[in-house]
């Protein structure tokens, strides 16, 4: 959560996209995860409903033990399909949709944490063009998931989160217009 609102703090209801996040957490905490997150943000913070339309500058939750996924004409998806690398949600179930469905359109951002989740799912974003970033070690509390993805060559970039937002911010200034998927 601390790299998650180091970003997002960063960012302002005029970002020019929606962000989705998925983040490992016991159910039943992610409401209060969100309210926490828009109140320490200052962001709009939604936990993701199924069909809803994601707006820019709104920042959407994966649900409680639900995968989150970006489905046709850009509507979010949730599921209580099986587990991907132990984990619903899951950060690859995300990722992959994204890459499917946006290409290069979109970034993928991987933050600190144990496990793999989110490497293969960055490393199809890569390979589809889209922008994707890393957090680094010094930076991690855990440093699996990023460390995975950097070894798969997933992350063209791999920053701190102040970096992190400072680069999508840059990016997005510059007249841009993706999606931004944010997992950790």
């Amino acid at each position: 959560p601390p790299a998650l609102l180091a970003i997002l703090s960063n960012l302002t209801t005029a970002f020019p996209a929606p962000i989705l996040v998925v983040q490992h957490i016991s159910s039943g905490f992610t409401d209060g995860f969100a309210r926490w997150l828009g109140a320490a943000s200052g962001l709009p913070v939604h936990v993701a409903q199924a069909g809803e339309r994601p707006l820019s500058g709104h920042v959407y939750v994966a649900p409680d033990d639900q995968h989150l996924a970006v489905g046709a004409y850009g509507a979010l998806q949730t599921t209580r399909d099986p587990p991907c690398h132990g984990l619903r949600p899951s950060v690859d179930v995300l990722f992959r949709s994204v890459a499917e469905r946006f290409g290069r359109r979109a970034v993928g951002v991987l933050l600190t944490g144990m496990g793999r989740d989110g490497a293969d799912g960055l490393k199809l974003m890569a390979d589809r063009g889209a922008l994707t970033l890393a957090q680094d070690k010094e930076s991690c509390v855990v440093f699996g998931m990023p460390a995975e993805a950097i070894k798969l060559g997933a992350a063209r970039y791999v920053l701190p989160p102040p970096k992190i937002a400072e680069f999508l911010l840059a990016t997005f200034t510059r007249g841009a217009k993706s999606e931004v998927i944010h997992g950790r």
